[in-house]
């Protein structure tokens, strides 16, 4: 569905392309993977690329790979750099492994941040944590529903309640789905047993 409005006379002037996947490996772990690229529709000067950079040329090209297990936790980093405006860029990557250990979760921009942020990072890189963190909750999900059928972890349900419209705790979708866990708009939240 295109956007409501047209948009008043334009011309573009950036693209940046974003590309998550999630892979189940036979060993039982995780891989989440992510691509950035960013283009212009212009050419412009680079003097450490040759002299320029031509239009639809990558500026920024870059891939990190997170190895997770169910539990979300990071057992494995890996980031390359395969296109930057300048050739130090691809020094930044050997930081990534900073994350590992860190579980994808509430916080987990801001353990992001503190491990990888500023002069020792990659903005860039660190960016496309975010959209791979929930590339993984998306690629996990049906396992680790799988896993908690039956099971006593259904409260572990409650951790997504109220982080969207969709999921918010007195909504028809809570409601229906997670009857336990719904809330009418003014009551206090319960405990869940």
């Amino acid at each position: 569905m295109p956007l409501p409005s047209p948009p008043s006379p334009r011309k573009l002037a950036h693209t940046r392309t974003v590309t998550c996947r999630g892979y189940e490996r036979e060993d039982g772990l995780w891989d989440i993977e992510g691509q950035l690229v960013d283009t212009k529709p212009f050419s412009f000067p680079n003097r450490d690329r040759g002299g320029r950079i031509n239009a639809g040329e990558a500026i920024h090209e870059m891939w990190v790979r997170l190895t997770i297990d169910l539990d979300l936790h990071v057992h494995d980093a890996v980031a390359v750099t395969d296109a930057s405006p300048y050739r130090i860029c691809p020094e930044a990557t050997a930081t990534f492994q900073r994350i590992v250990g860190l579980r994808i979760g509430p916080g987990w921009n801001r353990k992001v941040k503190e491990r990888l942020g500023g002069a020792e990072g990659c903005t860039h890189v660190t960016e496309l944590l975010g959209p791979l963190a929930t590339t993984a909750y998306q690629t996990l999900w049906p396992a680790r529903e799988k896993r908690e059928e039956g099971s006593e972890m259904r409260g572990n349900r409650k951790a997504i309640l109220d982080t969207c419209h969709a999921l918010r705790s007195d909504g028809p979708v809570v409601k229906l789905h997670w009857p336990e866990l719904y809330r009418p708009a003014g009551e206090p939240d319960q405990a869940v047993s």
